[in-house]
């Protein structure tokens, strides 16, 4: 199970720069000026060859320091809720301020790792003036500098430590785990109440602490399957302190502990941004999807052409993988749900596919001959043998050429594409790998 990684602190602490050196990104904004990350950062880190994500809870300070009490108790609590691990980043340049001690006080109060990160930290002298934190009473604090690096590796190791000591909830049999995701208000709990139904046959549940993913076993319409950590299961006393802080919390985990993510749009309000960011999340953890665009029975003009239009619209806004089943049901008349437990079954299924090398060989290798890679510098790239990686977590497929650095992204797309045209990967992400012969 992969586990989840909050960033904690006050503003202007070096959160965001912190977030870009772990996971090797620049995607969070960097300034001076207080309150900048104003949306919560998603990324995965990777340290000697294990794999975690990280949470940037920016966004705290937005008009003036007033706000900041109540809106820090309700970030701090929900990430130590939410995630396995806490980074509580502190300024050694500024020292402890009321603010800091605030953050410290509740974090004491949890059974949650915590680590003490004491940012800014430059040369030697500020190295000894982090002892200044040890009377927030959260342990050892770890010198590094965000900016430079300096001190990361230390801060990972110990990291990755915490991480190995916290059980695994996740069951060991290889059922398929279904996670029903979107943005609130898009009928997740209406579905979830759908599948299940009165005449439901719960053969078990596995439950860990709150912050711990749900497993909910159930068997109905043939299928016997998992559903994880989905809303309307678990409980939501916190929903009204941080909406939308919880929302994508909570979607990290659905979406990290499933094979399948069942992708909830409304219907009545179209994809919105909201739903493009639990898309991403699925594409960056290489899950299989199924999109159902729910509360179809609301919608009034349900023409063909209409339905044509919609599966247009979603799958520009997903490009470029657009290889994926979309549903147009209701959870409330239990329209075309059926069909939904149908797709996620089968894009599992496919998920687990594997081309035989003859096959594969006797197929790719004459489309390849027919429409070979682009020239390079006068250059010309040969791929001669293609063959499906065994054992691995989504399909992967190698092709081994003469110039293997030469072969550019479109190109990689186009092997794709047609492996998708003789093979059923539909809803399945699939790595494309360009070795040397």
């Amino acid at each position: 199970m992969a586990n989840l990684v909050a960033i904690v602190g006050r503003p202007n602490v070096g959160k965001s720069t912190l977030f870009n050196r772990l996971t090797k990104s620049r995607r969070a904004i960097v300034s001076e000026t207080a309150g900048t990350t104003r949306d919560r950062q998603y990324g995965k880190c990777e340290w000697n060859g294990k794999e975690f994500s990280i949470v940037d809870t920016g966004g705290w300070v937005v008009k003036s320091d007033d706000i900041f009490e109540d809106a820090i108790r309700r970030q701090v609590i929900v990430a130590t809720e939410e995630a396995d691990l806490v980074l509580f980043i502190v300024d050694t340049q500024t020292g402890i301020t009321d603010w800091d001690e605030d953050v410290a006080q509740i974090l004491r109060r949890t059974k949650l790792p915590v680590i003490l990160v004491a940012n800014k930290v430059d040369n030697n002298a500020q190295y000894y003036e982090t002892a200044e934190f040890y009377k927030l009473g959260l342990g050892e604090p770890i010198p590094v500098s965000a900016m430079s690096g300096g001190g990361s590796g230390d801060l990972l190791d110990i990291l990755l430590e915490k991480l190995q000591n916290l059980p695994d909830e996740a069951p060991e049999d290889e059922l398929p785990r279904f996670a029903v995701v979107g943005r609130p208000n898009a009928g997740k709990s209406s579905i979830i109440n759908a599948f299940i139904g009165e005449d439901r046959n719960i053969v078990t549940e596995i439950a860990g602490t709150t912050r711990d993913s749900i497993y909910t076993r159930y068997t109905k319409f043939g299928f016997d399957f998992y559903l994880v950590d989905t809303a309307g299961i678990r409980r939501k006393n916190r929903v009204t302190e941080d909406l939308e802080f919880y929302s994508v919390m909570r979607s990290i985990r659905s979406i990290e502990n499933s094979d399948v993510c069942i992708l909830m749009i409304d219907a009545t309000r179209g994809i919105e941004a909201q739903d493009m960011n639990i898309f991403q999340l699925i594409q960056k953890n290489n899950k299989s999807l199924v999109v159902v665009v729910n509360k179809w029975d609301l919608v009034e003009e349900k023409s063909q052409k209409a339905i044509t239009t919609f599966e247009n619209a979603i799958r520009n806004r997903m490009a470029p993988f657009v290889d994926f089943p979309i549903i147009f049901a209701s959870a409330l008349t239990k329209q075309r749900i059926y069909r939904v437990l149908e797709e996620a079954k089968q894009v599992y299924l496919n998920r687990k596919m594997h081309v035989g090398t003859t096959k594969l060989n006797e197929t790719m290798l004459p489309i390849i001959e027919a429409t070979p890679p682009q020239s390079v510098k006068g250059k010309y790239i040969k791929i001669k043998y293609c063959s499906q990686l065994p054992n691995t977590q989504i399909p992967s497929f190698v092709f081994y050429a003469n110039l293997p650095q030469y072969v550019k992204e479109p190109y990689r797309r186009f092997l794709e594409n047609k492996i998708r045209e003789n093979w059923q990967f539909h809803g399945c992400p699939i790595n494309i790998f360009i070795r040397q012969k």
